[in-house]
């Protein structure tokens, strides 16, 4: 499966913006899919995750209550919505796929599939 993600951009402290993620070339609906981001200097992180009907979703505690991830399998696309956005939430967001699908997983290393990135940036 192939991954594009789009959606960054600029904004400031508190403000939001909806990432997202489309597939291609493969049943979006076989895959768990999953957020990262990686600030420079440091190291990619998970963000979200969500099982293939979106029943199960996870999230970093940094992002909990301010991020939502959800999916339309219609549209073979994942979502993050990120509310309430804070400077240190800047990075280049990843979409990643994994064959998971039932359990999707905090650990990179178990997603087979990943995009291209995206940069956000909250300003102060």
């Amino acid at each position: 499966v192939q991954l594009q993600a789009f959606g960054g951009g600029l904004v400031q402290a508190g403000g939001s913006l909806r990432l997202s993620c489309a597939a291609f070339g493969s049943t979006f609906s076989s895959y768990g899919m999953g957020w990262f981001r990686q600030a420079p200097g440091k190291e990619r992180e998970f963000v979200a995750a969500i099982s293939w009907r979106g029943g199960v979703s996870l999230y970093a505690d940094s992002v909990k209550g301010r991020f939502t991830i959800s999916r339309d399998n219609a549209k073979n696309t994942v979502y993050l919505q990120m509310n309430s956005l804070k400077p240190e939430d800047t990075a280049v967001y990843y979409c990643a796929a994994t064959r998971n699908k039932y359990m999707p997983s905090r650990d990179s290393r178990e997603y087979d599939y990943w995009g291209q990135g995206t940069l956000v940036t909250v300003s102060s």
